[in-house]
């Protein structure tokens, strides 16, 4: 089976960890009161079944959606998990007894447009219409100081989340993701032992894809020259789908490029960003992300 059937994602959640394999998503939460949790279901990707979406640039466009729909719906499964524990067993329960489970699947989907809609206006609208208060007439002057300024507000971002002190367990987490993908990988057993001496960074981790975006938009919005109008806009809106495909694209390509110093050169930006998003792990928060992924791969 090829090397590329057995690649695996994954993201960090509330307390747990969300593990993606090309044929189940794996869900483990760790309770108060020691216990891991596993939730696992079977999903294999549109790419997978449809021939038509598995073309490149595609493909990409298609897996950034399922991958936002899964990560929202994992994320929502560990905050269930920590409020049922708090104080909401009851009202959880009076809930699936009503039948709920269609109206939460809505949500979900709403909570993904919303997602979609907030990225595109913080990190694509807010720099184009700070730009145009420069008054830049030319082109190329104009999508580059675009492009600057969104770069800017999207490492401000990064940078402000890590300031935030509960995020810190969520990138301990990020990082047990990947020290235990960095292990099967390896060809290594799925132990504690072997994943703690692997790094937090991975050149997989969706950090990377994002600045990847970031770059790919720039050049992409070169060719587009200087929005005038309201129509110009939304032209340059309905390119965000192609720079996503071709950013998926670029970091497959960097992940298989046979010159190790070429490759270092691609992934290392990815690499410095993804040391503000992730944390060394303890033992415990490796046990998840290795139950999490034991479970993907079975």
């Amino acid at each position: 089976m090829p090397k590329e059937e057995f690649e695996v994602g994954g993201q960090a959640v509330i307390e747990g960890v969300m593990m993606r394999s090309p044929k189940f998503i794996s869900i483990a939460i760790r309770k108060s009161s020691g216990e891991i949790i596993v939730k696992k279901e079977p999903y294999i990707s549109l790419v997978k079944r449809v021939k038509f979406l598995n073309i490149p640039i595609i493909r990409g466009v298609v897996v950034l959606f399922e991958t936002l729909y899964i990560g929202i719906k994992a994320l929502s499964f560990s905050a269930n998990e920590a409020i049922e524990e708090e104080q909401a067993k009851e009202i959880q329960k009076a809930q699936r007894r009503k039948g709920k489970e269609v109206f939460i699947d809505l949500w979900l989907f709403l909570m993904v447009i919303v997602g979609v809609g907030l990225g595109l206006l913080l990190f694509f609208y807010l720099p184009l219409f700070l730009t145009e208060l420069f008054g830049i007439s030319g082109g190329f002057l104009f999508n580059l100081v675009d492009g600057t300024i969104r770069m800017s507000i999207f490492l401000a971002y990064i940078w402000l989340i890590t300031l935030w002190k509960d995020m810190r367990r969520i990138f301990e987490y990020h990082g047990a993701e990947h020290k235990s993908i960095h292990t099967l990988e390896a060809g290594e057993e799925l132990v504690v032992e072997n994943a703690k001496k692997y790094p937090t960074l991975h050149a997989r981790c969706g950090t990377s894809f994002l600045l990847v975006v970031m770059v790919v938009s720039i050049a992409v919005f070169m060719f587009l020259g200087r929005p005038k109008n309201l129509t110009d806009r939304l032209v340059r809106f309905s390119f965000i789908p192609l720079i996503a495909g071709i950013s998926y694209e670029l970091v497959k390509l960097s992940t298989k490029v046979k010159n190790k110093n070429l490759a270092k050169v691609l992934i290392a930006p990815g690499l410095w960003l993804q040391r503000m998003t992730t944390k060394e792990p303890d033992e415990e928060q490796l046990k998840v992300a290795i139950a999490a992924l034991k479970n993907a791969l079975d």
